[in-house]
């Protein structure tokens, strides 16, 4: 029998191109998602969609899967300023109840854990709400797999592009930059401009957590191409017209990457954003 895999998020941008993969190599895969962000335009023809929240997973995933890869979270820094309650309900709530599904399950987890804990020097863990609270997760899956035995892998994602990305108010900078360069206007970028950024295609990212989940034990898995942008850079990729927008709370200058562990797995970054930008432009 095929293994049965639980993706939450899996109708979202990351979560939909792993269903994709899962399906492809013969998994069983359920995918929970609350349609916050994802979209049912993501779905994937052979994969089970449940709709809820996360905090509820036992109620609309009775079933024992082999592997739970938790994807679905709140997911934007600065915005999450904006909005704390939901960021909690999502991200603090939400991934309670995953643990205590995992707990209760005593399968694998892989949790996708964010880059912005490294951030400035660790600086940015506490910056935002988003931040915050993605980085207190980490701890909670590495002292639930402590407390109770538990297996399970935790990944850091850094800047993921492709296809499916969001614009919008949760929308990624490289989907942002896109659809502003297909208008024919000016592409915004936030003050400073200098921050700079690991771009990273979400083919590799879905490789690196297939490795993972394959494979992978322990904390400090960074997913992330190695070269560094500046926000400034992958405006100029696409245009020269630029217009400069004030700086905002939580924007962090730059990041921490460290891509040892997924390494040691055979993981490296086979994309690189200036190819896929030129493909977009065809410059």
């Amino acid at each position: 029998m095929s293994k049965l895999v639980v993706v939450t998020g899996g109708a979202g941008f990351i979560g939909s191109h792993l269903c994709n993969r899962l399906k492809a190599e013969n998994y069983t895969v359920i995918s929970l998602d609350n349609y916050f962000t994802g979209s049912r335009d993501n779905h994937i023809s052979g994969v089970e969609y449940r709709e809820g929240h996360t905090k509820d997973i036992e109620k609309h995933v009775p079933e024992t899967p082999d592997i739970i890869y938790h994807l679905g979270e709140y997911s934007r820094v600065e915005k999450s300023m904006e909005e704390p309650d939901l960021v909690w309900d999502l991200n603090i709530a939400g991934t309670f109840g995953v643990a205590e599904y995992w707990r209760k399950r005593k399968c694998k987890l892989v949790y996708a854990g964010s880059s912005t804990k490294f951030g400035d020097g660790g600086l940015s863990r506490d910056a935002t709400p988003y931040a915050w609270t993605k980085a207190s997760n980490t701890e909670l899956v590495s002292n639930y797999g402590g407390w109770y035995k538990l297996p399970y892998a935790i990944t850091y994602f850094y800047n993921v592009y492709g296809p499916r990305e969001r614009a919008g108010a949760y929308g990624t900078v490289v989907e942002i930059f896109r659809q502003q360069y297909a208008k024919g206007g000016p592409l915004t970028v936030v003050s400073p401009g200098t921050q700079k950024r690991n771009f990273t295609h979400v083919d590799d990212i879905v490789e690196g957590l297939m490795l993972v989940g394959e494979k992978g034990g322990g904390d400090d898995f960074g997913l992330g191409n190695e070269r560094e942008y500046t926000i400034l850079e992958v405006a100029n990729m696409f245009s020269n017209e630029i217009t400069m927008l004030p700086e905002r709370a939580g924007n962090r200058l730059a990041s921490g990457i460290d891509t040892t562990k997924s390494k040691s797995l055979g993981w490296s970054a086979k994309h690189g954003l200036e190819e896929y930008v030129k493909e977009i432009t065809g410059k």
